[in-house]
């Protein structure tokens, strides 16, 4: 959504253009105006109208500088330009750009920020009204003709806005400034509700918030030009329904999906990487952060559409198969920093500086910063308050480190934006200045403040000043801290010998450091020890699951690094990061080993429950089992004439196992490989093949493959006492079919289950060991399940697979 500025600005010569802004708003040095021209930029292609210059300063925008190449030696590159969103203008059918009610999520998400161009409320922008029902249309740019694969965010991020925009209206309620009434329908085909609490998010969408989703696919929609209102005509896909249903709208939301821009596709091709049809990165199945160019390691939705989770793991991943490639450079190119002698302070009475920041207009937009910063100086000890237009600036950190010296300052304030990720730069600053690192203090008028209130001028420099003043106050009683060194074991634990654990075990050992491999059972592998087929998406012949299993055990039990621990487990653990030491039970013997991290990747196992029932009936299989099956001599002389297979089984029906799907697919495509004339038919509450799976959903229907929907208040019923033309009695499955409005009868020969991953025996005892948390089903509670998906909460131990 853009905002025009009140004058066509690149019309005007830029004396007049700045003259504009400063007429309207009452001098150049005024933070409101800074505010004001910050927000009506709308640059598309710079016409030097200088705008940005006065919002933000030549100290943050240099018209005058010249591009310029430079030449640098590396041993690793690590590609990560991430994508673009779809340009939604061109599904003409949807109206974005001819119809002003119709938004991206993207522009919808900057509506909903309280930093936005509405300040958070929810506003339509055809005529400034406060819309009461909002319809989110799923998979534009995604899962088309042009795009056949799923973006894998899109749903959630649609779940998100719908929620926020409730909460919205309920707060609008509770305050008397609306009625609370809001309807927020999604039309979908699909949720792809697939990582980590996802589904327990998408769940409470739909229950404690009233998200409407309605199961269908629109193919377009039409503009009311009276009242600017959006109606849009589907077919439901439940109970028969043969109706059209006609319903209106006042505002649309476009679910936009991923696509590799132009420059980065560009860029790949410079750098001789292969990419796809789409632009997107080729890797290998066994190396999902190679390029096609080795030495060239890629991370991100430039791979593959992903979310955040994903991404930072995939970074991780990259990051790591650098550094193994880096190894024997290590420390040849490392710089000692040098800081001055630390100045002795003690007995001092406090001499503190202040600075006040800007934050360009992000927070002298909103409040008085050279009113906070003349407050501060009033303040006891404070012998110097300055304001900055950008105190993080690498030209002001060094006028900061000049002023500590030129006037013996012993303590330092900063007021601008959170500790979390700035303190440690001023901290370095004062160091370089010969002050202990621990005399600084940080008052955040940013998030606490400016971002809070960003409609109380008066009420956030009033809150402005109350936080620096603490911050003076603290500062002032704030003593330096020494840094002690300790000593770190250079080696690692690693518990789980799976394709996770050996793969961690390998990457950090060709880095050379040395690894415990630690393994409960008598050989390594784990769950992949079962596959038989691997998943390919793109169409190239990779090797064998027990291929690359047996690959993948010689070399670690091969590299004179790792060390490995059958019949082992960890029964205790004590230090800290860096310096742990564990004890291991390996048959009754005890052994004590020191090192300075711990990775956990216990892996997990396929859930075998009495659902449906299985274990009564040799007919009724798992996926894994069927997958043995089909690889086995059995499967040809058998040749089962109808199979079924029933998604979401047991604990799946409370979260995603990400893998089901995908593995359901992949025996059906085997099974249709062997009898083509076989009949698959799969009861599903939603296929859920993200990023470059959604093939797999297309090659089945191509195949022949059925699917057929249920929802979990009408699941599957199995009759195993079916009768048959046999002597032994026939499966029976029973499932209503939504669209069809009746029961379904099924006979198939097997009835396979797609049950999901739990968490291994005896996870919840290592957890109590090693002091780690588990959530709700019994899988390790990462720090941030977005942001530290790899970390424990406990520093030094992390998890992987």
């Amino acid at each position: 959504i853009r905002l025009q500025p009140r004058v066509p600005l690149p019309e005007l010569p830029v004396e007049q253009r700045l003259d504009n802004f400063a007429e309207v708003e009452g001098g150049y040095d005024d933070s409101r105006a800074q505010a004001e021209a910050a927000r009506c930029l709308a640059c598309g292609i710079c016409s030097e109208c200088m705008s940005c210059v006065f919002a933000c300063g030549r100290e943050a925008i240099n018209h005058d500088e010249v591009a310029r190449s430079e030449t640098i030696d590396v041993g690793a590159i690590i590609l990560a330009p991430g994508y673009q969103i779809y340009n939604a203008y061109l599904a003409e059918e949807f109206g974005l750009g001819r119809y002003p009610n119709v938004v991206t999520a993207l522009q919808y998400e900057r509506m909903l920020s309280a930093s936005g161009p509405t300040n958070g409320h929810i506003r339509r922008p055809a005529d400034g009204a406060s819309p009461r029902r909002i319809a989110f249309l799923q998979c534009v740019g995604s899962r088309d003709q042009s795009h056949d694969y799923c973006s894998s965010v899109c749903c959630m991020y649609a779940a998100k806005e719908a929620i926020m925009t409730i909460e919205h209206a309920r707060a609008e309620a509770r305050s008397g400034d609306g009625s609370g009434e809001m309807l927020c329908q999604v039309f979908f085909m699909d949720t792809r509700a697939f990582s980590k609490g996802y589904e327990e998010y998408y769940r409470r969408a739909e229950g404690k918030y009233g998200v409407k989703y309605t199961r269908c696919r629109l193919s377009d929609l039409k503009e009311d030009p009276r009242t600017k209102n959006l109606k849009v005509r589907y077919f439901p896909s439940y109970e028969g329904q043969a109706a059209l249903i006609e319903e209106e709208f006042d505002l649309v939301v476009l679910s936009v999906g991923m696509e590799i821009s132009a420059s980065v596709k560009q860029l790949g091709q410079d750098l001789g990487v292969e990419l796809d049809e789409y632009g997107f990165c080729h890797t290998t199945l066994f190396d999902p952060v190679q390029t096609s160019r080795e030495g060239i390691f890629v991370a991100g939705p430039f791979r593959e559409p992903k979310d955040i989770p994903e991404t930072v793991i995939e970074a991780s991943a990259a990051a790591a198969s650098a550094a193994r490639l880096l190894s024997p450079s290590r420390f040849t190119l490392a710089e000692s920093r040098e800081y001055p002698p630390e100045l002795e302070v003690a007995g001092q009475g406090p001499r503190i500086g202040v600075f006040v920041c800007h934050c360009g207009s992000n927070i002298g937009g909103y409040l008085d910063v050279p009113g906070v910063a003349a407050y501060a100086r009033t303040l006891p000890g404070v012998v110097y308050a300055e304001d900055n237009l950008y105190t993080c600036s690498q030209d002001t950190i060094t006028h900061i480190i000049a002023q500590v010296r030129e006037l013996n300052l012993n303590r330092v304030v900063v007021a601008s934006c959170t500790p979390l990720t700035h303190e440690p730069l001023f901290q370095d600053a004062i160091r370089h200045a010969g002050l202990n690192p621990h005399l600084f203090e940080m008052a955040n008028i940013r998030n606490q403040c400016s971002w809070v209130h960003a409609n109380d001028w008066e009420g956030a420099t009033a809150k402005a000043i109350s936080l620096v003043r603490m911050a003076v106050a603290r500062a002032a009683q704030l003593q330096p801290l020494k840094i002690s060194a300790v000593p770190v074991r250079p080696a690692a634990l690693v518990v789980g010998g799976g394709p996770a654990g050996m793969t961690s075990a390998l990457t950090l050992a060709d880095q050379g450091f040395p690894v415990h491999l630690v393994e409960r059972e008598g050989e390594l592998g784990g769950s992949l020890r079962r596959l038989r087929y691997f998943i390919q998406t793109d169409g190239s012949h990779a090797a064998s699951p027990q291929e690359f299993l047996a690959d993948l055990v010689a070399r670690v039990e091969g590299h004179p690094l790792v060390t490995v621990h059958l019949h082992t487990e960890l029964v205790g653990t004590g230090g800290f990061k860096g310096n742990f030491t564990s004890t291991l039970d390996q048959a009754g013997e005890l052994a004590r080993i020191q090192h300075g991290a711990t990775i956990v990747a216990t892996g997990g196992v396929e859930y075998r429950g009495p659902e449906y029932g299985y274990g009564s009936d040799p007919r009724i299989l798992t996926q894994l089992e069927f997958e043995e099956f089909l690889a086995s001599p059995d499967a040809q002389a058998a040749e089962p004439q109808s199979v079924v297979m029933i998604q979401c089984v047991g604990p799946a029906e409370r979260f995603c196992s990400r893998l089901c799907c995908s593995t359901a697919l992949k025996n059906a495509l085997k099974l249709k490989e062997l009898h083509p004339r076989a009949e698959v038919t799969i009861l599903y509450r939603d296929i859920r093949t993200y990023g470059f799976k959604e093939r797999l959903y297309t090659q089945a229907r191509q195949q022949g493959v059925r699917f057929v929907h249920f929802d979990f208040d009408r699941k599957p019923r199995v009759n195993l006492d079916a009768p048959s033309g046999s002597a032994q009695p026939g499966i029976e499955v029973r499932v209503w079919e939504p669209v069809l409005g009746r029961e379904l009868a099924l006979q198939p020969d097997l009835l396979v289950l797609s049950t999901p991953v739990v968490a291994p025996p005896g996870a919840r005892e290592l957890a109590s060991r090693l002091k780690l948390s588990i959530d709700m089903d019994g899988f390790f509670l990462e720090a941030h399940v977005k942001l530290r998906p790899v970390d424990f909460a406990a520093e030094g131990i992390f998890m992987a697979g």
